[in-house]
């Protein structure tokens, strides 16, 4: 037998497995009841248009569209981008997926032992990119109170100071956050602002899910309001088709030249084909027109969601009422263990994640996030009424 351990870097020790993946591993999530993933509903992939724009840039760009490529992304979709989002081009890098942005960013800012500051509870993928590279995630409780607000952060900024840390970055998913489903307001974008201006480090929003709106207005992004210290994560996969595996980043030219560089020793350049499919559907108008459709389906079975949360859950269960995005946060009384839940659900053909494995301190375990995006409605109203009843009898 050969002993692979000796074979293995230090950072394979920080590695750790998504428990979301472990649950797409063991069941068929089109067999069971599904509220776990973060899967868009396969009905807004626009599939026609897609063999149709296939099919015009084949006849467009010939065989350069199935050539290397430039590392910074084709011009073509980097100028539909800087177009959409108004920004010089210069600002704008296209990456293989939004998840290659957070590793990336992590992967050029960060040494080991450096702080990662983030929300309290955070994206679980974001939390395996940092410990990935062995950071020091600190994570940050939310308060609706501005003073209070502030003051978590000005004391996790501190204590790390006083620790002789050195803060590299503050991640933060503002709107309709994953897993809350919660958007943070103007003037809490304007207090962490303000913070990494006075304490010296840069932010990382994180943006995929900002033009999934049902409801509400629109809030300045972070980067609108400091454009030289926020690198901005955005991705196609929710708002077009996971498939494509394409994000992009806007930050000062002088931090995308290093995540040029690094680029280059991963995948040299995202896909070709699929950045000029993506070019072709934001320029032909395509992609806002089956947006447009994408936004009223999640409105609906969001709106769905929280009705039959409310006619089946037991009192003593409460939830967040998302303005957008694919997720929204339900806390069970005190004592409620959600890992050990699991079985039970899953024995039941439902399934859900855990709210702990967001976290960076492990509580939480009384809490939960759903997705209303995937799960079809005609089986979302039965799915809901099953968790309930498994609840009822454990709380």
């Amino acid at each position: 037998m050969v002993d692979y351990d000796r074979f293995f870097s230090q950072d394979v020790h920080s590695f750790f497995r998504s428990p979301v993946r472990e649950i797409f591993k063991r069941v068929d999530l089109n067999s069971i009841y599904s509220f776990a993933g973060g899967y868009p509903s396969a009905s807004t992939f626009p599939l026609e248009d897609i063999k149709k724009t296939t099919a015009e840039v084949i006849d467009k760009y010939g065989a350069k569209a199935f050539q290397y490529g430039a590392t910074q992304g084709v011009p073509e979709l980097r100028n539909a981008v800087a177009d959409r989002y108004s920004v010089p081009v210069e600002r704008v890098q296209i990456t293989s997926s939004s998840q290659q942005g957070i590793d990336v960013c992590t992967r050029v800012l960060v040494n080991p032992g450096d702080v990662v500051l983030t929300s309290n509870p955070t994206y679980l993928g974001a939390l395996q990119s940092f410990k990935s590279y062995r950071a020091k995630i600190v994570g940050v409780p939310h308060s609706s109170d501005i003073e209070e607000f502030r003051q978590e952060y000005v004391t996790a900024l501190e204590q790390c100071k006083g620790s002789g840390d050195k803060v590299k970055f503050l991640y933060m998913i503002p709107d309709f956050q994953n897993p809350s489903g919660e958007t943070l307001t103007l003037e809490e974008r304007k207090v962490l602002v303000g913070l990494a201006e006075e304490y010296n480090f840069l932010i990382v929003e994180d943006s995929p899910y900002r033009e999934l709106r049902y409801e509400g207005e629109d809030v300045p992004t972070m980067y609108s309001l400091a454009p030289d210290r926020v690198l901005l994560l955005g991705s196609f996969s929710k708002i077009f088709a996971p498939g494509f595996r394409l994000g992009w980043i806007l930050a000062a030219p002088e931090l995308l030249d290093k995540i040029y560089v690094c680029k280059q020793s991963l995948d040299l350049c995202p896909p070709i084909m699929d950045q000029y499919v993506a070019a072709e559907f934001l320029t032909s108008g395509r992609l806002d027109r089956n947006l447009k459709k994408s936004i009223a389906l999640y409105k609906g079975k969001r709106d769905l969601l929280l009705s039959l949360l409310a006619k089946y859950m037991p009192e003593g269960v409460t939830w967040t009422r998302p303005e957008g995005g694919l997720f929204l946060f339900l806390t069970m009384p005190e004592g409620f263990d959600a890992v050990k839940f699991y079985d039970v659900a899953l024995d039941n053909e439902v399934a859900y994640v855990a709210g702990t494995f967001f976290r960076t301190d492990g509580k939480g375990l009384n809490t939960m996030r759903m997705n209303f995006s995937f799960l079809d409605e005609s089986r979302m109203e039965e799915g809901v009424r099953i968790l309930a009843d498994i609840v009822k009898q454990h709380i």
